[in-house]
């Protein structure tokens, strides 16, 4: 579909909807946020995040394909999405969607989705051992945008060391030291593009946590 929508000329008085809402963002892009519409991923994965008054960013999650995000739906004064991969979106106004039961009724699907990944992030960093957080994320994020290779389950998305301290509220160090532990206990590995591989059968003392229920 990526293709075709692209391909398109903006001068070709056919287009579909579809594509005059098709948007791009390289890796490593902020996305623009704003409160009259609503983001949905096509293609690729958006981290959304807050700023503290001390400067400290907060981690509120990532956005996977078919799920929705937009300024309107939080609270926060600090608020700000980024491209983790390159992304294609889809724009949508609020009243194109209070017009529409069924894009509506599309999205809420989506949204509960979105809404269950807070909750499941919240409750992994309540958790007290900081080697407990990382490893209920690891599973999270297996969950949420793992794919399936030999070796295990593949992140589609390299995440940073730093990415991963931010989501369970720890330091750059201390989640470098860890996933190494981890490599050594033979519980993850990395690819050719860093990208972590989460062995087969790896932590399944841990897979019926309340927090990693399916969705």
């Amino acid at each position: 579909m990526l293709q075709t929508l692209k391909a398109v000329p903006e001068t070709d008085r056919h287009r579909t909807r579809e594509e005059r809402r098709l948007h791009f963002y390289a890796k490593g892009d902020n996305i623009p946020l704003l409160s009259q519409g609503i983001w949905q991923v096509a293609q690729g994965l958006v981290q959304l995040g807050t700023l503290y008054p001390t400067g400290e960013e907060g981690l509120l999650g990532w956005v996977a394909p078919s799920m929705c995000f937009s300024l309107s739906f939080s609270c926060l004064q600090t608020y700000h999405a980024k491209a983790l991969s390159d992304v294609y979106l889809m724009w949508f106004s609020l009243r194109e969607v209070e017009a529409s039961p069924h894009l509506a009724s599309a999205m809420y699907p989506q949204l509960i989705r979105r809404m269950r990944q807070v909750e499941a992030i919240l409750a992994i960093s309540s958790q007290r051992k900081v080697e407990d957080r990382l490893i209920q994320l690891l599973l999270l994020l297996k969950q949420d945008m793992g794919e399936a290779v030999p070796e295990g389950t593949r992140l589609r998305v390299r995440l940073t060391h730093y990415d991963l301290a931010m989501a369970i509220a720890t330091s750059r160090v201390t989640i470098t030291r860890m996933l190494g532990k981890l490599r050594r206990d033979g519980m993850i590995s990395l690819d050719s593009k860093r990208h972590i591989i989460i062995k087969q059968g790896a932590f399944l003392s841990m897979t019926h946590c309340p927090v990693l229920t399916e969705w």
